[in-house]
């Protein structure tokens, strides 16, 4: 009895363990490109007009999926470092909003804050789209912490800038 309910145990898991897992591969491609969400309650120490280019590799989410640049300097074909523990973590399942197919947790380094690392969210978008978020702490009291949002669509061809 006690091995009958372990089995009914063990095909429970297996539907949960499957829904976990998200084919994302469409999310491949030569770019994605944006403009930032100009609205200052949610951009800081960004200028209003900056554009980011972001190519993804879909197939090398957790060893490097790929690089970004930006029109303000920050990020010149800086490439995506992944956070290897946070596969491990409860954190890797990190939800925020039903269109959401995926969120992935990056560092790059941001020639901008002195060569320190922002964190970079990266949304797969059920509609097909990505949404970057940038985060990156303040230098001084007299610099902005760094918060901004960029919602990205998918681009053939290198990045326009």
């Amino acid at each position: 009895m006690a091995n009958g309910a372990l089995n009914v145990r063990g095909l429970l898991l297996v539907p949960a363990l499957l829904l976990g897992c998200h084919d994302v591969t469409r999310f491949s491609s030569d770019h994605y490109e944006g403009t930032v969400v100009a609205a200052s309650f949610v951009r800081s120490g960004v200028e209003p007009a900056t554009r980011l280019c972001l190519s993804l590799d879909a197939n090398k989410l957790q060893e490097g999926p790929g690089t970004m640049s930006s029109t303000d300097g920050r990020f010149q074909s800086t490439p995506l470092r992944p956070i290897a523990p946070v596969w491990r973590d409860p954190l890797s399942t990190l939800s925020f909003g039903e269109d959401r197919e995926m969120n992935l947790l990056y560092l790059a380094q941001d020639a901008r804050l002195e060569g320190r690392d922002a964190l970079v969210v990266i949304s797969l978008m059920k509609a097909g789209g990505v949404e970057v978020r940038l985060l990156g702490g303040a230098l001084t009291s007299s610099t902005p912490p760094v918060f901004a949002v960029f919602p990205m669509e998918k681009a053939s061809g290198p990045c326009s800038f």
